[in-house]
């Protein structure tokens, strides 16, 4: 347990942080989730519409340190790839 004051306020501060965190990173996943039906439908135009949508949360998922930058990248890649490969 935390002793000093300055110890209670990071303790404080890490559990606000931990929730808007796991708020971003639920948020991030129903998008990623939502282009993954589209894709499973095989309904390319929504597939992409949901893709469109899930990539600027991913990058933002990265730029607030949610996820690594890296992660983002893979994912609306690999998202991307597979949402093209539908046409095919």
């Amino acid at each position: 347990m935390a002793n000093t004051a300055s110890a209670k306020k990071a303790t404080r501060k890490i559990a606000k942080r931990t929730e808007v965190n796991k708020t971003r990173r639920s948020r991030v996943r129903n998008f990623v989730r939502k282009v993954e039906e589209a894709i499973a439908t095989g309904d390319q135009a929504a597939a992409a519409e949901a893709l469109k949508q899930a990539q600027p949360e991913l990058m933002r998922a990265a730029t607030k340190g949610v996820v690594h930058r890296n992660t983002a990248s893979r994912k609306v890649s690999r998202l991307a790839k597979r949402v093209k490969a539908i046409s095919a």
